[in-house]
C-alpha cells in the first residue's frame, strides 16, 4: 500500500504540469472581455482595441471592450477585480488605478495589489499641454506669467490621475495656482476646452494631438524628457519655460487575483505578442507616439510597486490632500 501510495504521489506531481500545459494551450475557448476604466476614444480604450483586433486574429476569438468610465478608474477596477477568475476578463489599465489612486483617495473600494494579478505592462508615453487657440498665451512661459499674475483666475481640466498629476506638478514647479476642474475622462475634458469652459489641460497624446493638428487646440508643450516624433515643433515644457518638468504615463494588464498561473501565463503570451504586432503598431503605438512596453507578470509587480511610491512623493510634495 505504501508503494503504491508513493507511485500514485508520483504521478500526480507528473499529471499536475500536464494539466497546466493543457489548460493553457486550450485558452481561450469563448470570448475574452477587457475592462477599460475610460471612456471611448481615449488612450486606453484604443490600445485595448487595438491589441485586442490583435489577439483575436491570433486565437480566433472575440475580444469585447466594456467600457466603464467614471470615479476615476473604480467603477473598471471594482467590476474586473470581482469578475470569475478564470482569465476570460482582463482590466486594460493605466498608473491612475495601479499607482496614483491609492495616494490620492482615504479609501478604495478595490486593492490595487491584493485583488489582481500583473499580466504586462504594455506601453508608456508623454503627454501634451493644449489650450483653446483663442487663449492669450501662445507658449508656456506666456501661460506660467499670465497665472502667476491672476492666481486662481485659470483653470486647468483632468479626466484621469496623470492628467491630473500633470497639472498639479505644473502648478507646483512653475509656482502657480490654477482651479483644477475634474472630468470622468479626458475627452469629456477636451470637449470643454474646445468649448471654452476650461483653460487648459495636460492629456495623452492620443487624445490631445488629432485636435493640435485639426487646428481645434494649441498646444504649448509637451511632458517629455524630450520632443515627441509626433510634433516635433512642439517644445518640451521643460525646454519651454518650467526647467525639469517630466511627466509620464503607462499602460498595462491585470486580471482578477487567484487566476492560474497557466492562463496568467497565456494571457502574457497574447498580451506581449499583440503590443508587438505590426497591427497594433500601425493602429495606436506610432499614431500615438506611445513606446510599446511590456514585461513579465513579476516585472510589472515590481514596476508597479517603484511607480506607486514615486506617485505618492508627487502627491505630497503637490501638497494634495486625499480625498
Amino acid at each position: 500500500m505504501k508503494r503504491r501510495s508513493l507511485t500514485l504521489s508520483a504521478a500526480a506531481l507528473v499529471l499536475v504540469p500536464l494539466l497546466g500545459h493543457a489548460q493553457q494551450q486550450a485558452f481561450p475557448e469563448k470570448p475574452i472581455t477587457f475592462v477599460v476604466p475610460f471612456a471611448a476614444g481615449t488612450a486606453t480604450d484604443q490600445i485595448a482595441r487595438a491589441l485586442g483586433n490583435s489577439i483575436t486574429a491570433e486565437t480566433k476569438q472575440p475580444v469585447v471592450i466594456d467600457n466603464k468610465a467614471g470615479a476615476s478608474g473604480f467603477i473598471a477596477s471594482q467590476q474586473a477585480a470581482k469578475a470569475p477568475a478564470d482569465g476570460y476578463t482582463v482590466l486594460i489599465t493605466t498608473n491612475t488605478t495601479h499607482a496614483a489612486n491609492e495616494h490620492l483617495f482615504k479609501k478604495l473600494p478595490y486593492d490595487p495589489v491584493k485583488d489582481f494579478v500583473p499580466l504586462t505592462a504594455l506601453g508608456k508615453g508623454g503627454q501634451i499641454m493644449v489650450v483653446n487657440p483663442s487663449f492669450p498665451a501662445k507658449s508656456v512661459a506666456e501661460f506660467v506669467a499670465l497665472a502667476k499674475k491672476e492666481p486662481g483666475k485659470y483653470s486647468f481640466g483632468s479626466g484621469s490621475s496623470s492628467s491630473r498629476m500633470a497639472g498639479e506638478l505644473l502648478q507646483q514647479m512653475a509656482d502657480i495656482k490654477l482651479l483644477h476642474v475634474p472630468y470622468k475622462s479626458n475627452t469629456l475634458a477636451v470637449t470643454d476646452l474646445l468649448g471654452g469652459q476650461i483653460h487648459m489641460m495636460i492629456t495623452d497624446a492620443a487624445t490631445g494631438l488629432p485636435q493640435v493638428k485639426a487646428g481645434k487646440l494649441r498646444a504649448l508643450g509637451v511632458s517629455s524628457a524630450a520632443r515627441s516624433p509626433l510634433a516635433p515643433d512642439v517644445p518640451t515644457i521643460s525646454e519651454a519655460g518650467v526647467k525639469g518638468y517630466e511627466m509620464g504615463y503607462w499602460f498595462a494588464a491585470y486580471a482578477p487575483a487567484k487566476t492560474p498561473p497557466a492562463v496568467v501565463k497565456r494571457l502574457n503570451e497574447l498580451l506581449v505578442k499583440a503590443a508587438k504586432s505590426e497591427s497594433a503598431k500601425t493602429a495606436f503605438y506610432e499614431s500615438t507616439g506611445t513606446e510599446v512596453f511590456t514585461t513579465s507578470p513579476e516585472e510589472l509587480a515590481k514596476f508597479q510597486t517603484a511607480e506607486s511610491q514615486k506617485w505618492g512623493r508627487i502627491v505630497k510634495a503637490a501638497g494634495i490632500e486625499a480625498e
